[in-house]
């Protein structure tokens, strides 16, 4: 009985808890105010959870373009100026529909907004709105997400 539950360990449940990380990119999405600097967050569709504009690459574009396609998509950005490179990074388990969660790195760029619309793909399915960095810190669940927005 413990070899069948070593081999099983071995074969499929080691394996499993060692696959590597899925790629996501993610737009930190920001502006400039007299104020300071604000910071776009939305909500999942799922949990309702404040997070950034984020998706998997997307066949034929590089991760600024398809982070830019997300953040138009899931927030309305229509005109943005994109970084070329990530700011950071940050891990999470993302939950799917059958119950398991597989492990994502998401690549942040920065996304400086110069127009966001009113009407977009997810007007419906999730809340946007305008945070202080150290606000929108307090409001993600994820640790490195966090310290990102906190180094703003």
């Amino acid at each position: 009985m413990i070899h069948v539950l070593k081999r099983a360990w071995a074969d499929y449940v080691l394996p499993f808890r060692t696959r590597s990380k899925r790629v996501q990119v993610a737009a930190l999405c920001y502006k400039m105010t007299d104020e300071g600097m604000k910071v776009l967050l939305i909500t999942s569709r799922g949990t309702g959870r404040w997070i950034v504009p984020k998706g998997w690459p997307i066949e034929g574009k590089n991760g600024p373009e398809s982070a830019l396609q997300e953040a138009w998509e899931e927030a309305g950005v229509s005109r943005a100026d994109i970084e070329e490179e990530p700011m950071g990074y940050y891990d999470y388990a993302k939950g799917l529909d059958n119950g398991l969660s597989i492990p994502i790195e998401a690549q942040v760029y920065m996304t400086r907004v110069r127009e966001l619309k009113s009407a977009y793909p997810e007007v419906d399915q999730r809340e946007r709105r305008w945070f202080t960095p150290a606000e929108a810190a307090d409001l993600v669940d994820e640790p490195d997400l966090k310290a990102i927005l906190r180094s703003l």
